[in-house]
């Protein structure tokens, strides 16, 4: 199974507004909580390791900011 990321148009607004509102009223640490536990439910529910380390090596280099990438 290959790594889906193009964004699917039909339930994209759909889930930014239930992500939206999962996160509605949280402070910093249980909103990183929330989303640990939902990665893991969802890594659980994929079950396929190639899939999950694909989606951990296209996430990571996201994280950076543009003068982290200037100071490489």
């Amino acid at each position: 199974m290959l790594l889906q990321v193009n964004p699917s148009p039909a339930a994209s607004d759909e889930l930014f507004d239930l992500l939206a509102q999962a996160h509605e009223g949280l402070d910093p640490v249980a909103s990183a909580r929330l989303n640990s536990m939902v990665v893991l439910l969802l890594a659980n529910h994929i079950g396929a390791i190639d899939v999950i380390r694909s989606a951990i090596e296209t996430a990571q280099p996201l994280l950076e900011t543009p003068t982290d990438r200037l100071n490489k």
